[in-house]
C-alpha cells in the first residue's frame, strides 16, 4: 500500500494540461471570454483497511443539477473559503461528514471545466482515520468506496455517448460493480489514471 500512496504523489508532481467536459468533443467551440466559477472537489482515499479505496457520493434524485450523479464531495469557493482545497476540505465534511483533520491533502489535478461553467481543482486526500460516514440529507443519498486500484488502471475505462443539448457527446466512464461513474467525475479519475 505505501508504494501505491507514494506511486499517487509522484504521479500529483507530473506536468499536465488541464481537462474539460469538453475533451472527447472536438466540434464544441467555447466562448472565449466565458466566465468560469472556481470549484473544489475532494479525490478522498480511504487508506484505514485492507486496501486503498476512493470514496464517492451519490447525488440525491432530487437535485436540480446532475440529480442521482455519483460525484466526488465537492463545490464552489465560497468567499471564507481560502483556496479551492479549503472549499473541498470543507464540503467533504458537509457532505460526507468527513473531519478536515482525518483528511492529509497530497496535493492537486490540473483544474477540469465542467459544462456547467466550473473550474474544478480536484484535490486528492488520504484518508488515514476512520470516520462516521454522514451523507448530508437532501444532498448525498449514498456514500460508497471503490477500490483505487480500479480507477487507476485506464483499460477500465470506455468512452460512451448521449444525445445532449441536440448533439451526440462524448464522455468518459469507469464503472464499478452497480455504480455507472460517468462524466466529469470519470474525467478527473482519468486524469490520475494518465499520470499514474
Amino acid at each position: 500500500m505505501i508504494d501505491l500512496i507514494t506511486q499517487v504523489q509522484a504521479a500529483l508532481g507530473r506536468s499536465g494540461k488541464g481537462s474539460s467536459d469538453f475533451d472527447l468533443n472536438p466540434d464544441v467551440k467555447l466562448p472565449e471570454n466565458r466566465k468560469l466559477r472556481p470549484a473544489g472537489v475532494l479525490i478522498p482515499i480511504d487508506v484505514t483497511g485492507a486496501e486503498p479505496r476512493v470514496i464517492l457520493t451519490k447525488r440525491s434524485s432530487a437535485l436540480k443539477h446532475h440529480p442521482g450523479q455519483i460525484a466526488f464531495p465537492g463545490g464552489k469557493v465560497d468567499e471564507a473559503d481560502a483556496d479551492p482545497i479549503a472549499a473541498a476540505l470543507r464540503e467533504a465534511n458537509e457532505e460526507i461528514g468527513l473531519p478536515q483533520a482525518a483528511a492529509r491533502t497530497l496535493g492537486t489535478l490540473p483544474e477540469h471545466e465542467t459544462v456547467t461553467s466550473f473550474q474544478v481543482t480536484p484535490v486528492v486526500a488520504l484518508v488515514e482515520q476512520p470516520f462516521q460516514l454522514c451523507p448530508e440529507p437532501g444532498e448525498v443519498d449514498e456514500v460508497f468506496s471503490v477500490p483505487l486500484t480500479h480507477v487507476i488502471e485506464r483499460q477500465n475505462f470506455a468512452i460512451q455517448g448521449r444525445r445532449w443539448r441536440g448533439q451526440r457527446r462524448y464522455y468518459y466512464t469507469v464503472p464499478f460493480g452497480p455504480y455507472y461513474i460517468w462524466g466529469a467525475s470519470a474525467r478527473m479519475l482519468y486524469s490520475l489514471a494518465e499520470r499514474m
